[in-house]
């Protein structure tokens, strides 16, 4: 491919915002050691920039940020592409508004992945965010697009904009990068704290009428600026 000024220039920004949210995995305590990774959809291109397979993230730099096409081949960088890409790639092939996704191994999303089990909506923040519980993605093997096709599966059918797939770990996309890190953050947030409400007792469901509602209103008119439904 072709490389042009203008693009190269491009790549470079969204290099640097890759990285950037790379640190909030760490401080946030989603990730462990070098797993996990954030990438970006490019806009405009058929290309995702993601975080290189293996390296440490005290040691990235938007330097080291690698650029692929959606098929998960690189296509620009010196280092060889998380193990993870052809799951990315997958899901901005088939979700076209998405422009950011994000894997951890967060303790307690993980934790009810390998139950198998979806988070339900019990917590108003549930239903604000998710629209509903996080759904259970199947199992796949790491390292071709099966793990993509499940995330686009289970995603269709379901206002959550998380998955945890069985077996492996949550995977959470967005509107932008930075919105899919946001949704990573409190899907922890919130497979934490139904874990301990259930050591508790049985936590106390919300109606479907009254999530709808929370949904609505959260997706619609809460912050600074109105936000489309995905």
């Amino acid at each position: 491919m072709n490389i042009t000024a203008d693009l190269s220039e491009v790549l470079a920004l969204v290099r640097r915002e890759v990285c950037d949210l790379h640190a909030l995995l760490p401080r946030n305590g989603l990730v462990v050691w070098t797993a996990g990774n954030v990438s970006a959809r490019v806009s405009g291109q058929d290309l995702l920039v993601i975080k290189p397979s293996g390296v440490s993230y005290d040691e990235l730099t938007p330097e080291k940020m690698v650029v692929c096409n959606l098929e998960g081949q690189l296509v620009e960088g010196s280092y060889r592409p998380s193990s993870d890409t052809a799951a990315h790639a997958y899901v901005y092939k088939h979700m076209p508004w998405v422009n950011g996704v994000v894997h951890t191994h967060s303790t307690y999303a993980t934790a009810w992945a390998a139950r198998g089990e979806p988070i339900p909506c019990v917590l108003t923040m549930m239903a604000d965010e998710f629209g509903g519980e996080i759904p259970i993605g199947p199992f796949a093997l790491i390292g071709d697009d099966s793990i993509g096709a499940g995330i686009v599966e289970t995603l269709r059918s379901h206002r959550s904009r998380a998955v945890l797939m069985q077996s492996h770990g949550p995977f959470t996309v967005g509107r932008t990068a930075e919105d899919a890190v946001k949704t990573a953050v409190l899907c922890e947030e919130v497979a934490r704290t139904v874990h301990i409400s259930r050591q508790l007792g049985e936590p106390l469901s919300i109606d479907q009428v009254h999530i709808d509602a929370l949904f609505e209103r959260y997706q619609t008119a809460y912050g600074q600026k109105q936000r489309s439904v995905g």
